[in-house]
């Protein structure tokens, strides 16, 4: 019986250490310090990230193979760009028995991205010993959130008194030789193959009786194929108030054309000129 107890504690002793994810650090640059808890990243942003693994197996000739995989996942579970494999390979010498492998990592924000809590998720396997480990970092992304449509609409539209005005002209009054500026979202369109969207809208400015006083068929086209899906669409329109335009109400007819889902939606909003 003491026999089997001495055996049995010495394979304990022999085990090889559990594979463990250390380390995992989102710098302010590559190899730069630790970003500080708290912060918010935006859309467009850079994220540096790395991390180093304990409890690898060794062979016989000193060598240790890892493989691992990561991704940047949103908050939906989506992932912002492709997937990343790689490995560690290398044979180690004798001055190295403290050494740790130390992966390193950096990608962008997509710039239409929306807020929320993300996460890189981080998958190692160790070839030697076949034991594997898992770490999910969090981050936090903030941006504009666009409210979600089953079907094609124009959200938050508003006229604004200069291109970036934080705040909407409100009432939406403009004077002849001003730009009228106003901006909107567009949502609820459909995704084609590989996120595929085409959407367009024309502008049409109509009196108050509802006559057609001036077009612009293809205003803008926003046509793309993105890794990461487009949820919405910015609008931006800009005219000239002409000299000599009367005084009295307008109403600004936006049609927006979603190609892939075959869909058409139409908002018509009023503004004075005065």
């Amino acid at each position: 019986m003491l026999v089997l107890l001495t055996l049995a504690a010495a394979a304990v002793a022999q085990a090889p250490p559990q594979l463990t994810i250390v380390n995992s650090t989102i710098h302010q640059f590559e190899d730069g310090p630790r970003m500080e808890a708290g912060h918010r990243f935006i859309p467009g942003e850079t994220v540096f990230f790395s991390f180093q693994v304990r409890g690898f197996g060794k062979s016989k000739d000193e060598l240790v193979h890892l493989r691992y995989e990561m991704d940047a996942l949103d908050a939906e579970n989506v992932r912002l760009v492709e997937t990343v494999r790689g490995e560690v390979r290398t044979e180690l010498a004798p001055q190295d028995k403290d050494w740790l492998p130390k992966v390193r990592w950096s990608f962008v924000i997509p710039p239409h991205a929306w807020p929320g809590t993300y996460r890189i998720a981080v998958r190692v396997k160790d070839e030697l010993t076949g034991r594997e480990a898992a770490l999910e970092v969090p981050l936090s992304v903030e941006g504009r959130r666009v409210e979600p449509s089953p079907t094609l609409v124009i959200r938050n539209f508003r006229f604004l008194r200069e291109e970036r005005a934080p705040e909407p002209l409100v009432p939406a009054v403009y004077h002849p030789g001003q730009t009228l500026w106003a901006r909107f979202d567009i949502t609820g369109f459909k995704i084609g193959d590989k996120n595929q969207i085409r959407v367009a809208y024309r502008i049409s400015i109509l009196n108050a009786e509802g006559k057609l006083l001036y077009t612009q068929p293809e205003a803008a086209v926003e046509e793309d194929s993105p890794f990461y899906p487009k949820r919405s669409v910015p609008g931006l329109v800009s005219l000239q108030i002409q000299p000599g335009t009367p005084a009295g109400t307008y109403l600004m007819a936006v049609t927006v054309e979603d190609a892939v889902g075959s869909q058409t939606y139409e908002t018509r909003e009023a503004f004075r000129v005065e």
